[in-house]
């Protein structure tokens, strides 16, 4: 099988539950974001120091595919995102956070090209989470699609600390 198959080729895409639609549409632009979050976070697991904070990168990554797919989708019978996602990312933010001293000031990006990376994929998580909430005004979208992206968020926040203030 060829990577290239030019059904692309005039600006229309394949949804993972099979509709075609146009590329610039503004799920195909959120799916995207997310998987710009995806390059983002393989970058800071690339650069980050601490083995715990990789492989919380490496579950966040995994879980983002099954979020790009729930987003890709329009005919789900279940969801692939669920309450119990938001619920380990939950306690996963609580785990590190517990590391921490309370924060006292505004943090300025960049101590580690590790927490740096951390910082990058924050705010692309954000962006995505905007283009969803755009979305989910003018067609459906998970809500726990929603919820996880604002908890990757915080969490990419607390990882880069914990790669600059945990010894």
């Amino acid at each position: 099988m060829k990577v290239y198959t030019k059904t692309g080729d005039k600006g229309t895409t394949s949804l993972l539950s099979g509709e075609r639609v146009e590329k610039d549409t503004l799920r195909v632009d959120a799916y995207g974001t997310v998987d710009e979050l995806d390059s983002v976070l393989g970058m800071a697991r690339a650069f980050v120091k601490r083995e715990d904070v990789r492989e919380t990168i490496y579950s966040l990554q995994k879980l983002l595919g099954m979020l790009m797919a729930d987003v890709a989708s329009l005919k789900l019978e279940q969801p692939y995102i669920t309450t119990e996602h938001v619920n380990i990312l939950e306690q996963t933010i609580d785990k590190f956070d517990a590391l921490l001293q309370p924060l006292t000031k505004f943090l300025v990006p960049g101590d580690t090209q590790g927490a740096a990376m951390l910082d990058l994929a924050r705010t692309v998580t954000r962006r995505a989470e905007r283009r969803l909430i755009t979305l989910s005004k003018q067609e459906a979208v998970n809500h726990n699609v929603l919820v996880c992206l604002n908890r990757i968020s915080d969490l990419c926040f607390i990882l880069a600390r914990v790669e600059v203030e945990v010894k």
